[in-house]
């Protein structure tokens, strides 16, 4: 059992691995420090993208070597969002999104997929499905990062969409630990759509007593 699923680490460098690990948890941390509506999503997360951008390079997965550093672009962009108040409370709390927003979040995921095939074809990486999965998904997330920068609840949906993908996606790929990372995130991105459609909830409620 432990052959199936761990095989394929025989033949990768021990530092390959240290660093997969390592990314995956401050992964975790930055999922969990997000259910919980924590700041500290932001760190975490830059640290585990810095990570996947090296590492996806060197396993050819162009589109979510992309998607990584696009998140590491928009952890700082989320950073400053999140920290911005106005009188002591925060400027921009978890809301939903605007029918302008919809839009918006639709053309980008329309100009992602687009321009993620443009890489795999320009670097000629279609080799084989897993590319065309990687471009959906990085689609998805893409939208979904965006959307979390901006304290948007449907980022969620996003994220558990993209992540149940992902889960056969790198465990076909022979990145097991990768793979159990995304199942773990699957789980935690549902807690946390429950836990921010309760915030929502209650932040309605008290405005409405108010």
């Amino acid at each position: 059992m432990l052959d199936f699923f761990f095989a394929q680490y025989k033949t990768y460098p021990n530092s390959e691995i240290f660093l997969e690990i390592t990314a995956i948890i401050f992964g975790l941390l930055s999922v969990w420090f997000a259910k919980k509506d924590h700041i500290w999503v932001f760190p975490t997360g830059i640290i585990n993208t810095s990570i996947y951008v090296y590492l996806l390079w060197k396993w050819g997965l162009l589109g979510d070597m992309m998607i990584n550093g696009y998140y590491f672009a928009m952890s700082i962009f989320g950073w400053y969002h999140w920290t911005r108040k106005k009188e002591g409370v925060p400027e921009f709390p978890i809301s939903r999104l605007s029918k302008s927003e919809k839009k918006t979040a639709i053309l980008l995921f329309i100009a992602t997929i687009l321009f993620v095939l443009f890489i795999y074809q320009y670097f000629n990486k279609f080799t084989s499905s897993f590319a065309y999965v990687d471009t959906l998904v990085t689609g998805i997330f893409f939208v979904g990062m965006w959307l979390m920068a901006k304290r948007k609840i449907e980022n969620w949906i996003l994220w558990i969409i993209g992540d149940i993908i992902s889960i056969p996606m790198y465990f076909f790929k022979g990145y097991t630990f990768t793979s159990i990372q995304y199942i773990i995130f699957t789980i935690i991105a549902i807690l946390g759509y429950l836990e921010w459609k309760k915030t929502l909830n209650n932040s309605r409620i008290l405005e409405k007593t108010l």
